[in-house]
């Protein structure tokens, strides 16, 4: 997909509303020039995960060359290609429309949509021209950030005068609008981030990005540690299913445990295959999800007691007249 606006997206003054900037067109040289947004943690790219924390942004734009990805967005490309972050983030910025926009680097596994909320009320409660994560070293992370956009463009717009500037003669005609793009070409994020008045979110896990090998290893271990690896199965198998639902899954657990315990071991993945396939009949949605565990609950607990009945049954009780009694 080539041009994407969430279904349902605010109106353009609604305050909630957001854009999403993604750059994801680094050269990875510490990763020998590896593909790094493809690069899969817990079985799914980096770039994806980085879109799934942001789904709710009006409009996504990620400045890189198009690939696949689990959501439509839109695409660009900084002038000149390879251009660097401020560059990129220019061309990112000049296809958005919303007042607020939220800067992302394609090398986050850990970025969740809470996070995201998070850095947009920190630069909503006050009058900062910008939110921004900081790590476990107390570094700024300028890609991890929540921005007014008249703030970005109007330093962009500085940036690129000052360096037309240097680099046009006096005398000389102006040079358009393609030429002040390029002229961000090669400059350090810092020479932007540095005239903003931005506010600070500390958040080691977030922050974390994946620069080397090392990195990379790191994160899929850490996904793969027992209070991490759970809810990360369940984002992996939504996003490769195209499933866009959030459901107790505590309820499903404790429905897959009973029917388990009560009725038998294959009991439990069938049962929960069958909740989601009525739900999906009744229509879908986290309330026809959890109505069906429910039901299907109480069905395991009424099977349960009945065989934990079967030999309390009264010496007078009425003997089994079936057929194939015993």
């Amino acid at each position: 997909m080539t041009s994407y606006e969430r279904p349902g997206a605010p109106d353009a003054d609604d305050s909630r509303a957001y854009d999403a900037v993604v750059l994801a067109g680094g050269a990875a040289r510490r990763l020998g020039g590896a593909d790094k947004p493809g690069l899969r943690v817990g079985g799914r790219a980096l770039l994806d995960r980085v879109l799934a924390a942001c789904a709710d942004a009006r409009t996504t734009v990620v400045v890189a060359g198009p690939r696949p990805t689990a959501r439509p967005v839109r695409w660009a490309r900084e002038d000149p290609p390879g251009g660097g972050p401020v560059a990129a983030l220019d061309a990112g910025l000049r296809r958005t429309t919303a007042e607020d926009v939220v800067v992302l680097s394609a090398d986050l596994p850990f970025l969740e949509p809470g996070t995201v909320r998070r850095l947009l009320d920190a630069l909503r409660a006050g009058r900062a021209d910008g939110a921004l994560l900081t790590d476990a070293e107390g570094r700024d992370q300028p890609l991890v950030a929540a921005y007014r956009a008249h703030a970005l463009r109007r330093e962009l717009a500085a940036l690129s005068e000052a360096a037309l500037s240097e680099a046009v003669p006096a005398g000389r005609a102006p040079a358009t609008d393609g030429r002040a793009a390029g002229a961000l070409a090669g400059l350090p994020l810092r020479r932007l981030t540095g005239a903003l008045d931005l506010t600070r979110v500390p958040d080691h896990v977030a922050s974390f990005d994946c620069d080397t090998w090392d990195d990379i290893a790191t994160a899929r271990a850490r996904i793969r540690e027992h209070g991490h690896v759970l809810d990360e199965w369940i984002s992996a198998v939504k996003d490769e299913l195209g499933i866009d639902l959030d459901v107790d899954t505590g309820v499903l657990l404790d429905l897959a445990r009973d029917a388990a315990h009560g009725v038998a071991r294959p009991a439990a993945p069938l049962t929960t295959f069958l909740v989601g396939y009525a739900a999906a009949r009744a229509g879908g949605g986290p309330e026809a999800v959890a109505e069906a565990a429910r039901k299907a609950a109480a069905l395991a607990l009424r099977w349960a007691d009945e065989d934990a009945a079967r030999g309390d049954v009264a010496p007078d009780a009425t003997p089994d007249t079936r057929p194939d009694a015993g």
